[in-house]
């Protein structure tokens, strides 16, 4: 086991893993902890698209930063990338973007009758981007010969 290199947390992230936004909660309240699809490409932001006036957008916008994970958690393969920082935009998205986020987790097929079905209540989403800062990174995967 060990951390990751510089380029394998990024093709890490990179991969189309379900995400778990964090971001600090009100007081007396632990951070409100969520899944969520993201995009990333290496040295680029993390993008998040979620529904206006959520929670999880208030106390984002209280913050200005958030924290995102992502790991594979099954036998002989346990990794996972950490990461946190500022934001540094939110807009509106556009429903071709709506339609790439949806095929990065279901496939394009999928992806037409899911942005279709969800129009109407997605048709107003916006896109946090956050610029990473803090990485923590780990592979608990193990060699054959047991390095």
């Amino acid at each position: 086991m060990r951390p990751m290199t510089h380029e394998e947390r990024e093709a890490f992230l990179a991969e189309p893993h379900v995400g778990v936004l964090s971001v600090t909660a009100e007081a007396e309240r632990a951070p409100l902890t969520t899944p969520i699809w993201y995009e990333y490409q290496p040295g680029g932001l993390v993008k998040v698209i979620t529904a206006p006036g959520l929670r999880k957008v208030r106390l984002i916008e209280e913050a200005g930063r958030f924290a995102l994970c992502a790991q594979v958690a099954v036998v002989d393969d346990y990794r996972y990338v950490s990461v946190e920082g500022p934001v540094t935009e939110t807009r509106p998205t556009s429903k071709q973007e709506r339609f790439d986020m949806a095929a990065r987790y279901m496939g394009p097929d999928r992806a037409t009758g899911y942005i279709d079905a969800t129009e109407e209540t997605s048709a107003d989403n916006i896109a946090i981007y956050m610029r990473p800062e803090q990485w923590n990174t780990f592979d608990f995967r193990v060699t054959l010969d047991g390095q």
